[in-house]
């Protein structure tokens, strides 16, 4: 017999909390398809020369191996259960390059894996929703436009609070850095990234650590403090830094910015200490926050990738968005945000008056279910007032009843509004169809 466990990281959601996962991820769907992306799936397991190449995360790679591995089975060993979608992508890409069409646009719903410590908002087993476009050869600026733009669409039709995108130009503070002799610029990067997590002081130490003097690592400090929707490149010059880097840096982001105030005023932000941790990003990255629940983190990041996918030929550069669904959906299900408007999908139950008049209950249901209509037929044939009631704690609108001459009524059971009824002919209210999930803030 199965025991009771608990592993912390490992999320498991209620019927209601699944609904409303589901709702989120069919909204993403449809809003990804719109914009023409094609769904892809990609296996679990990488190669751990693969996974463990790409920066810090690289450190929380959960190792696959078997309880009795065989001498023949060690090559288990070498792999590692994906941490994002973006390197399994990448991968894809070079295998697949000869049947694809560029720039190819895909999404990709799926489960990843990650050995870090759990707390609010973070999870060793998550679902992310990844959206990327990439290019052979060359990806123009306006896909690093396009895409976060794409994903506020997405997050708006959400029953969520709203979503401001953070958004930064890697080459504005990889420039800023060879601009005043930095040496140990992904160090740089890396410690500026942790900015919000640990504090300036803790920053500072960080660089010392990495050979980074302290003067140098205020001046990034400097630059970090650098927010808002105009005049970024203003605010850069004055701290008197010249790099041609820097420049494209900032040219490319104060063109971002105008687009992105045309289309979505306010809620796309220059943030200079918008750095991702990740070592593949190159140029824009992005970081997009909950209105009200900043101390949630981000809930959907990414960025520029340049050189993540190349077969030593051809280079694959892409930019790409990936949204913590687990993390959304944890924040939503305890703060009680949204819910859902039943557990169940069932939205009529027909009732059984007799065993021996149960083939008469499941044709009925047939025909509902026929015409879309999710139905159960009664698991007993007590009394109608128990019927109604298994019904009511299922949170089933609906109950069907067939009399003795085979004539049908369905009851409302909120309402309590009881009308005569034909299978064929019958249609709920389209709130009433499917569960439906709604925003309580």
């Amino acid at each position: 017999m199965a025991k009771k466990t608990s592993l912390s990281g490992f999320p498991e959601w209620s019927p209601a909390g699944r609904i409303i996962e589901q709702s989120i991820l069919d909204q993403l769907r449809r809003t990804f398809e719109l914009h023409g992306f094609a769904s892809l799936e990609t296996r679990a397991v990488e190669p751990l020369s693969e996974l463990m190449r790409k920066g810090e995360t690289s450190k929380e790679v959960y190792v696959i191996s078997r309880l009795q591995q065989q001498s023949q089975e060690a090559r288990d060993a070498d792999l590692g259960l994906h941490f994002d979608l973006t390197v399994p992508f990448a991968r894809y890409v070079l295998e697949n390059a000869g049947q694809l069409a560029f720039p190819f646009r895909r999404y990709q719903i799926q489960k990843v894996w990650r050995g870090e410590r759990p707390q609010d908002g973070r999870f060793r087993e998550f679902t992310q929703a990844d959206i990327d476009i990439v290019g052979m050869e060359n990806l123009a600026l306006h896909h690093e436009i396009d895409l976060p733009l794409i994903m506020i669409e997405a997050l708006n039709a959400l029953p969520i609070p709203p979503v401001t995108v953070m958004v930064n130009n890697r080459k504005i503070v990889q420039g800023f850095c060879r601009g005043i002799g930095i040496e140990h610029v992904e160090d740089a990067l890396r410690a500026i990234d942790k900015l919000d997590k640990i504090g300036q002081q803790a920053v500072v130490e960080e660089m010392r650590e990495h050979g980074i003097s302290a003067d140098h690592a205020h001046s990034l400090l400097e630059l970090a403090q650098i927010r808002g929707t105009e005049n970024i490149s203003e605010s850069v010059r004055k701290l008197g830094v010249e790099d041609p880097q820097l420049a494209e840096g900032l040219e490319e982001l104060e063109h971002l910015l105008e687009e992105t105030d045309r289309r979505a005023p306010g809620q796309v932000v220059a943030d200079l200490k918008i750095t991702r941790g990740l070592d593949y990003y190159t140029g824009m990255v992005y970081e997009t926050f909950l209105e009200g629940h900043e101390d949630l983190g981000s809930i959907c990041s990414g960025g520029r990738y340049d050189s993540l996918a190349s077969d030593g030929r051809r280079s694959y550069p892409g930019v790409g968005l990936s949204i913590g669904v687990t993390r959304l959906v944890s924040r939503i299900l305890s703060n009680g945000l949204v819910q859902a408007s039943r557990s169940v999908p069932t939205c009529v139950l027909v009732a059984v008056n007799s065993e021996q008049t149960r083939p008469t209950s499941n044709a009925i249901a047939d025909q509902l279910r026929s015409r879309g209509i999710p139905t159960e037929v009664s698991p007993s044939s007590a009394k109608f007032g128990k019927q109604i009631r298994y019904a009511d704690r299922r949170g089933i609108p609906f109950v069907w009843f067939i009399d003795d001459q085979g004539q049908s009524t369905v009851k409302d059971i909120r309402s309590g509004e009881q009308i005569t009824a034909e299978a064929d002919q019958w249609q709920p209210a389209e709130d009433d169809l499917m569960p439906t999930v709604e925003w309580q803030g």
